[in-house]
């Protein structure tokens, strides 16, 4: 009976029904079906209510639309050029200027596809015409992207904690190290790749350095103000959320006046839109988890995993290559939604630190951003790139791909790079 529920839930996905309401129907056939039909149905409002029934989740509302603001107002630009002016002359400068405007607009924007997007239509054509390989740009920009949802703030992390009940702020803390880490990989691999290949870019004048970080000053302050608020304990990450909401407003409408009362209407669309796609497939994943849990199917896995006396390092691999698996078909959201109840329990029993499995599976999470079919800054590369192939792209973006699988072996070999800093803030 479970592997035609599950089955039933496949098929729908692959008809191509919307994730949340193939969530949603599966989990209706199987309370008719399996619980006690129609009279089942009365729990539906309790569950929607209950999975959005948690002040953690008001964070994502308003990073969201944080990321729109900042998105909107260009803000990504400055941070690009300040990169660019302090960093060009070096050995893969422009790469590795990217890279850190990257890393900077992820801690601001916690989006992946914000920071896709607004580093990559600066960042592309500029290292192109500067003799850059466009392969390895295209998935430079792809994979730096992905950063967004490893280095906090990130809505995959709060999605964690509100269904696991660990610390959202722990989580924030926790993806710091990793995502300098895999940052600095990043970094590494562009010098190397570039310092033979291109000559030395000539460095900027001191007086254009200063004047674009001059420009930038107050976005830069920004993951300063929402990180450093959460470090201090000056307020919770829900608290940084608002914070860093209000602060992005004030420096684009009043600051950089990069916004007008114009874009407010399409910024408020946007936000609704993403914000009603994320809460309708976490509706549509607790009525499927509510079977699941009826049906004691975490249960039986758990109780399976332990009775396999199977190294649990093999069953951790397992669990990567599924979600690795699932990344070619589903996004983010959805498959930390339809796995996580289901693999938490087994995590938990195993001995592993729920917190560091947290920054595992994030790295899973971007790797499903630039894996095909449906890798999402893929197709954001494509779309501020018309004269690009998907093939072009997908090669780019391999060398990326392994360095985050690297990145996954060295956390499983120094658990304490995830879990260091958790514990040093505590």
């Amino acid at each position: 009976m479970t592997f035609v529920f599950v089955l039933v839930l496949l098929v729908l996905l692959l008809f191509g029904l919307p994730v949340a309401f193939s969530l949603g129907a599966t989990g209706l056939a199987g309370m008719y079906f399996m619980i006690g039909g129609t009279k089942s149905f009365s729990q539906i409002p309790l569950i929607a209510y209950k999975s959005l029934d948690d002040f953690v989740l008001a964070a994502i509302p308003l990073y969201i639309l944080m990321s729109q603001i900042l998105l909107t107002g260009k803000v990504g630009n400055d941070l690009y050029e300040v990169g660019s002016k302090w960093l060009r002359h070096l050995p893969g400068g422009l790469g590795v200027a990217t890279i850190m405007a990257c890393a900077v607009f992820a801690a601001i924007a916690g989006s992946s596809v914000a920071t896709a997007v607004t580093i990559g239509v600066v960042a592309i054509p500029e290292m192109i015409a500067r003799g850059y390989d466009k392969k390895t740009v295209l998935g430079l920009v792809a994979a730096g992207g992905t950063l967004g949802i490893l280095i906090p703030p990130s809505i995959p992390m709060i999605i964690y904690g509100s269904i696991t009940g660990e610390s959202v702020g722990k989580l924030f803390m926790a993806g710091v190290v990793p995502g300098i880490l895999l940052t600095a990989m990043f970094i590494l691999f562009i010098v190397l790749i570039s310092a033979k290949k291109l000559p030395p870019q000539p460095p900027a004048p001191w007086s254009e350095r200063i004047t674009a970080l001059r420009k930038s000053m107050w976005g830069l302050f920004l993951p300063i103000l929402v990180i450093g608020g959460i470090y201090t304990g000056a307020f919770t990450p829900t608290e940084a959320a608002a914070v860093g909401t209000l602060y992005s407003f004030i420096i684009t409408f009043f600051i950089y006046r990069t916004l007008s009362w114009r874009d407010l209407p399409g910024i408020i669309k946007e936000t609704v839109k993403t914000n009603a796609m994320i809460l309708a497939i976490m509706i549509g994943a607790m009525i499927f988890g509510y079977v699941l849990t009826i049906l004691r199917i975490p249960q039986h896995l758990t109780e399976f995993a332990a009775g396999l006396n199977a190294n649990r390092w093999l069953i951790l691999l397992s669990i990567n290559i599924l979600l690795l698996i699932l990344g070619c078909f589903l996004e983010t959201v959805s498959i930390i939604l339809i796995t996580l109840p289901i693999l938490f329990p087994i995590i938990v029993n195993l001995g592993f630190d729920p917190i560091w499995f947290a920054v595992i599976m994030v790295i899973n999470m971007e790797l499903a951003l630039i894996t095909p079919p449906v890798g999402m800054n893929l197709f954001v590369i494509q779309g501020i790139s018309p004269r690009t192939t998907m093939s072009e792209i997908l090669r780019g973006v391999v060398p990326f791909a392994l360095l985050m699988v690297a990145t996954i072996l060295i956390m499983a070999y120094l658990p304490g790079i995830a879990t260091w800093l958790p514990n040093l803030v505590k």
